[in-house]
């Protein structure tokens, strides 16, 4: 499992795919989520813009990523 700091209050499902390199672009990330190739807690997540929020775990494939609190902007 990999931890991803967000700074401040969440990120973007899509945005988080793009800045951990599991989508190469935006579009990516979007088409994969659309797809439902992306799990929320367990959960398949259709929203695009779904807000992550430390203490979330995020899975694409094999990875797994857990949402921790950053520093603050």
């Amino acid at each position: 499992m990999i931890e991803f700091e967000v700074r401040g209050e969440y990120i973007t499902l899509d945005n988080l795919l793009k800045a951990t390199g599991l989508a190469e672009s935006g579009g990516r990330a979007r088409m994969l989520i659309s797809e439902g190739k992306v799990l929320v807690d367990g959960q398949t997540e259709l929203r695009k813009t779904a807000k992550m929020r430390p203490g979330q775990v995020v899975q694409f494939e094999q990875t797994q990523l857990k949402i921790v609190a950053g520093l603050a902007p």
